[in-house]
């Protein structure tokens, strides 16, 4: 995986909000190479990451105060019309939380809360692509919905973005290897498809406790380094902490990390070949 053009449905944007932008700026520069661009003024201040010569993902400050949400990672999947795509949210169960909004003429994007609890957004390209590369060190690897009611999670995303999923779990099957259920997407031209992101059966994590209680459905970002064994340690070194470490599995040798803010982010190797 090198060059990238998201095809309509497909995760096209990332963005950070921090609480302390300086320091995320500083910690993801030392872990993944990433600098940031100057604020733009015109939209509160918002920054992009470049790697590569490339923007990668979006930075933005978080308000102070309030009972907002702490520091966090956002996905936004490409739309060719925002307007519309919120409005299929809605009828979908959706809850708009950032209505449909112009860019200038970067683009257009628009936010939602989905049926089971889990944000994530939408873009409609202007002149900002989104990120241009995939799978190739900086730049993401992999992005899915831990869900807590996956057959709505599944239903919901097929229904508003016209999603092709593939179940790649064990279904359910006692003794397979890997989650109960899991399901692929895949996306891009007929007979040209192409895994992009997933959606998980993650009930059984949030009925132990492993996300914390009253945690709700949420999307997570893979971010693809060379060495995970090195990736951990800068992360450390940044001022960061490893909530797992790297595993091998079918699927790439991944792990997860939280930055000094708190917000959590995956970092992983793809399998070779892909």
């Amino acid at each position: 995986m090198t060059e990238y053009t998201a095809p309509v449905g497909a995760p096209v944007w990332i963005d950070l909000m921090t609480h302390d932008v300086d320091a995320a700026a500083a910690f993801y520069r030392a872990v993944f190479g990433w600098e940031a661009e100057p604020p733009n003024p015109e939209f509160g201040g918002y920054r992009n990451f470049r790697v590569n010569g490339n923007r990668v993902a979006g930075l933005m400050g978080a308000r102070d105060g309030g009972d907002g949400p702490g520091d966090m990672w956002s996905t936004y999947l490409r739309t060719d019309d925002a307007a519309a795509s919120l409005d299929a949210a809605v009828e979908a169960g959706a809850s708009v939380i950032v209505p449909a909004s112009d860019v200038g003429d970067l683009g257009r994007f628009g936010f939602v809360i989905d049926p089971v609890g889990a944000a994530i957004g939408v873009w409609e390209p202007g002149t900002h692509a989104g990120f241009v590369e995939r799978g190739v060190p900086g730049t993401p690897y992999w992005f899915d919905c831990m869900s807590r009611s996956y057959d709505a999670s599944l239903s919901f995303y097929r229904k508003v973005f016209g999603w092709t999923l593939e179940e790649i779990g064990s279904g359910g099957k006692e003794g397979s290897f890997g989650p109960d259920r899991y399901s692929q997407v895949l996306a891009g031209p007929a007979g040209a498809q192409e895994g992009v992101a997933g959606i998980m059966d993650a009930a059984p994590l949030f009925d132990s406790g492993v996300f914390g209680d009253g945690t709700p459905s949420f999307w997570q970002v893979y971010i693809t380094v060379e060495d995970t064994d090195a990736a951990a340690k800068r992360i450390i070194d940044a001022g960061g902490q490893i909530l797992r470490a790297a595993e091998v599995t079918p699927w790439g040798t991944m792990g997860s990390a939280t930055d000094p803010g708190g917000a959590v982010f995956l970092f992983a190797t793809p399998p070779a070949g892909r």
